[in-house]
């Protein structure tokens, strides 16, 4: 059966069942995010996990965002890629939009997505987008960087650092 979202522009857009993608979305125009609204799409992100995908990873740059997941199937299906990220970035637009008291773009329309195949590794792009405040020059240590989540084995949960709130 065919899904909403499942087009992108005018060229179909094939999405193999059981595999994780690795995605990057870009604020419009490459505007920076302030760092008051980057949680926004953490919480948007992680609102999404175990509902319409399976979330391995996920870093808010100031202009960009990496994923890693497995879409989820419902009675249609297997929910598509396109719909998520259709959820996540129009969510995560309005909620910062409100927050920031503006209008307008805050994404891209596209984005890039690709999916694993099987000598791909999902450890190697969690290590990754680990990876990716190092080297930009925001931190040092991966995990002193407030904008990044990921699934941790051992607890099954949430390896993220505390919030500015938690502290």
């Amino acid at each position: 059966m065919l899904r909403k979202y499942e087009y992108r522009r005018k060229l179909p857009h094939f999405q193999p069942d059981h595999k994780a993608f690795f995605i990057t979305f870009s604020t419009y125009q490459r505007w920076i995010l302030p760092e008051g609204v980057r949680d926004i799409v953490i919480d948007t992100c992680l609102a999404g996990n175990d509902r319409k995908f399976r979330l391995y990873a996920v870093v808010v740059m100031p202009d960009h965002v990496h994923l890693l997941l497995a879409p989820l199937s419902d009675a249609d299906g297997p929910i598509s890629v396109a719909e998520i990220m259709q959820v996540i970035k129009g969510a995560s637009a309005h909620r910062i939009n409100r927050a920031l008291g503006r209008k307008g773009p805050v994404w891209q329309q596209e984005f890039f997505d690709r999916a694993l195949r099987r000598e791909d590794s999902v450890l190697d792009k969690i290590e990754y987008i680990l990876g990716n405040p190092v080297g930009a020059g925001l931190v040092k240590n991966p995990l002193d960087y407030r904008w990044i989540w990921r699934h941790t084995s051992q607890t099954g949960g949430d390896a993220r650092p505390p919030s500015k709130c938690e502290l």
